[in-house]
């Protein structure tokens, strides 16, 4: 049954891939759609009222620039309501002013699509904070993402509109995607019995004649943005082990195909804006390989450890099956949403969450991960051309050494913001105090909490104690920088290649759209991007493992 279950899963986010594609391409491209007219009178009143030109594209160092700046103003806003939380409206449960370390980890990582949690939020937020600073800004950085992942893919297919405008990508994808489809989700997760409610928290007395108080909410409509927006933070500090926020095996279910919609979504329609789906399929069918063998590791190692498998940190409603696919997914989808204890995982397990933050690319989010994604291409396709000594194309355009300089740019800082940061915390006294299990476990605690922070994953071994002034301001700046980084030069990249002509297609180009760039892709992959981490995890979980063994 383990098997047939998660094959179902999978199949599943086959169908709904190419059904979220064919839809999304349209969204990214602006294509003629049946609801052009519904959500044009959605649309348009916002535009004026904002004041933002519509049909006025930007250049992509403006682009960046609105990026930065819209955002921006969005944490500040969001510090400050966290800062006066206590005096304002909805706060039936007491919660308090947010420590200003605390509040400033709070709103990057909401902002920066990680949803770090250096906090329980049923207890240190109030309604209010959960739906005008959580739940806003998970709507407002999946949108930043999917806008600069929609540029990228106009950019590097050649599409007319070209980078575009930031602030019409932004509307155009709250409005005709995430809010449509967070509703259905929603619905579903209430009738699941996820509360939605701005009732205070219940008062019960248990049948051993205590008082208990059962926190509530507006859980649902938190957690289908959670999931679909590939953010991750949840509204109790249990995230979805919590049974209001994952009451049933169904709500596992769809909040994991929540998650792997829109990414696994954005390569189809990359095939369908290249007008090649088999280009999309060959990179899709890649990565679906990288994930699948990614799931085998981490399910054996749970199943077969002692006589009945790792149950340590699990829900008994999912056991094993349900909670290695749902960290498999998370991580390699770079969610972050968690039903069971990732620093319970065994070693290999554990690694196998590490490795898929640390690679960033085996689907990834929607933003970052795709264009990742098309960077691995990239980096595969020059590669192969210095081996000839051609010339690399890609989509019929050259590759010359600004490209290769960004890309390769690109590709260091994410191992240099994980690395640098974990030795430092492993060398002084602010870091080191926080490890609650010493030896090889303690420095997977340290890298895991990088490479989640660096992947804008967000998910945690929470057995580190990271609330403190020296975690919270640390790992900020990671979110912060591979967040905003990467991105910028990515789309810097995209624009370059945007300004290009087409090169007729020869005898000496290099296909990229079938099984044998498939393999290429995946061995640059692991080359490029595995083996950079390999010493980092022979010092964690390959270690640990070992020694299990001894």
């Amino acid at each position: 049954m383990s098997f047939l279950e998660m094959g179902v899963i999978i199949f599943i986010f086959i169908i709904l891939s190419v059904v979220f594609g064919k839809y999304i391409y349209k969204i990214m491209v602006f294509k003629e759609s049946k609801m052009d007219k519904f959500f044009d009178k959605l649309e348009n009143p916002i535009y004026k009222f904002l004041g933002i030109q519509s049909d006025k594209n930007m250049s992509w160092k403006i682009y960046g620039l609105c990026i930065l700046g819209s955002n921006i103003i969005m944490m500040v806003i969001g510090f400050i309501i966290l800062k006066l939380q206590g005096g304002l409206l909805l706060n039936s449960n007491g919660a308090g002013a947010m420590s200003s370390d605390l509040s400033i980890n709070t709103v990057i990582s909401f902002m920066t699509n990680t949803n770090l949690q250096d906090y329980a939020g049923e207890t240190s937020l109030s309604y209010l904070s959960q739906m005008t600073v959580i739940t806003f800004l998970m709507f407002t950085s999946a949108a930043t993402g999917f806008a600069v992942a929609g540029s990228f893919m106009r950019c590097i297919t050649g599409d007319k509109k070209g980078v575009g405008n930031f602030f019409q990508d932004m509307i155009r994808i709250v409005l005709r995607l995430l809010v449509p489809v967070c509703i259905v989700i929603s619905v579903i997760l209430i009738a699941q019995g996820v509360p939605q409610t701005l009732n205070g928290p219940k008062v019960v007395t248990t049948i051993e004649n205590k008082e208990q108080v059962i926190p509530l909410g507006p859980v649902a409509s938190l957690e289908s943005i959670k999931h679909l927006g590939t953010n991750g933070g949840g509204f109790f500090g249990a995230n979805s082990s919590h049974p209001f926020e994952n009451p049933t095996p169904l709500t596992n279910a769809i909040e994991m195909l929540s998650m792997m919609a829109i990414p696994g979504a954005m390569i189809y329609a990359f095939g369908l804006a290249t007008k090649n789906k088999k280009q999309g399929w060959t990179i899709f069918i890649s990565l679906l390989a990288l994930f699948i063998v990614g799931l085998a590791i981490c399910y054996h190692s749970e199943s077969s450890f002692g006589i009945s498998g790792n149950m340590e940190g699990k829900e008994l409603r999912f056991g094993i099956v349900d909670s290695s696919l749902f960290t498999t997914v998370t991580t390699a989808f770079t969610t972050g949403s968690v039903n069971n204890m990732h620093d319970s995982l065994t070693p290999l397990g554990g690694m196998v969450a590490m490795g898929n933050m640390m690679l960033n690319t085996v689907f990834g989010g929607k933003g970052v991960g795709f264009m990742n994604s098309i960077m691995y291409s990239i980096i595969a396709v020059f590669l192969c051309g210095l081996m000839v000594g051609r010339t690399p194309e890609f989509l019929g355009k050259k590759i010359e050494v600004k490209e290769i300089k960004l890309l390769s740019l690109a590709i260091l800082i994410h191992p240099i913001i994980i690395l640098i940061p974990s030795a430092i915390a492993l060398n002084v006294q602010a870091g080191t105090s926080a490890i609650t299990n010493g030896s090889y476990h303690g420095i997977s605690q340290v890298i895991y909490q990088f490479a989640s922070s660096a992947a804008n994953n967000g998910s945690g071994f929470e057995g580190l104690a990271d609330n403190t002034v020296f975690w919270n301001l640390l790992t900020g700046l990671v979110m912060f920088l591979g967040r905003y980084l990467s991105m910028i030069i990515l789309i810097a990249v995209a624009a370059s290649m945007a300004n290009k002509k087409l090169v007729p297609e020869s005898d000496g180009t290099l296909k990229t759209d079938n099984g044998t760039f498939g393999v290429i892709l995946v061995a640059t992959i692991l080359i490029v991007g595995a083996l950079t981490f390999l010493p980092a995890l022979a010092l964690g979980p390959i270690a640990e493992h070992l020694t299990m063994g001894l």
